[in-house]
């Protein structure tokens, strides 16, 4: 998939999803923060608009960084992610500060529209269903017939089935994987310092979409899905 494809997909979804005003306070949650703001005015930029950033566009709404730079300035390696990958990163930073409402529910609209990404769905944890969705916003659904996963041990043997698994020992991150903890626990890796310090989005972290930082080696992940 190029840039051009993935701009034409994300042009034809853009209109029909409006981010809504993040819900905050759930349970575990982080106090509100101005990382917080600068989501919530992140998520006026379109889609096509972040992807133009990656491909070397110099507007940018006030308090929005470049898809191509991570949240502490390191560079995205544009030149190794997938264009599939950098469309997961664009629709997931419009996410952050989603959470669950009422709190602790493992629900909320913005939630409901994540479980639209797996078929059969049901409410319950939902880092899977929203690394679905994001994939799916990519054009890139997971899944042999693009039926995404709520079961990321479902989510991990298909990527290993595929070819699309890179297990933590054997390969090195890239911007727009998807991050797997075991069975347990999956998010998106929005950009990877030059260090190997690891930024994540995730949904279902402490009961909302989040942005988390691992230092070098700390993430303790099994290993990384390919998008694309």
């Amino acid at each position: 998939m190029t840039i051009e494809s993935t701009l034409a997909r994300i042009s034809a979804i853009e209109a029909a999803l409006t981010p809504q005003q993040p819900t905050t306070g759930g349970v575990g949650a982080p106090a509100s923060t101005g990382s917080t703001t600068s989501a919530l005015s992140q998520s006026s930029t379109t889609f096509s608009q972040l992807l133009n950033q990656a491909s070397g566009s110099s507007t940018l709404l006030p308090g929005a960084s470049p898809l191509g730079v991570g949240p502490t300035g390191s560079l995205l390696a544009t030149g190794e992610a997938t264009p599939a990958g950098l469309a997961a990163v664009a629709a997931a930073r419009t996410q952050v500060g989603q959470a669950e409402f009422p709190p602790g529910s493992n629900e909320s609209p913005r939630i409901a529209e994540y479980r639209g990404a797996v078929q059969g769905a049901v409410v319950g944890p939902w880092c899977a269903d929203f690394a679905s969705w994001c994939a799916a916003q990519a054009g890139a659904p997971l899944g042999e017939n693009g039926e995404g996963f709520q079961s990321v041990g479902a989510l991990w043997g298909w990527a290993e089935g595929s070819g699309r698994a890179i297990p933590a020992d054997e390969g090195s991150p890239q911007p727009g994987d998807l991050i797997v903890w075991g069975s347990d626990h999956v998010g998106l890796i929005e950009s990877v310092d030059p260090d190997g310090t690891i930024h994540t989005i995730e949904g279902n972290s402490s009961d909302q979409v989040a942005q988390r930082t691992y230092g070098p080696g700390e993430s303790g992940a099994t290993g990384y899905v390919r998008l694309g």
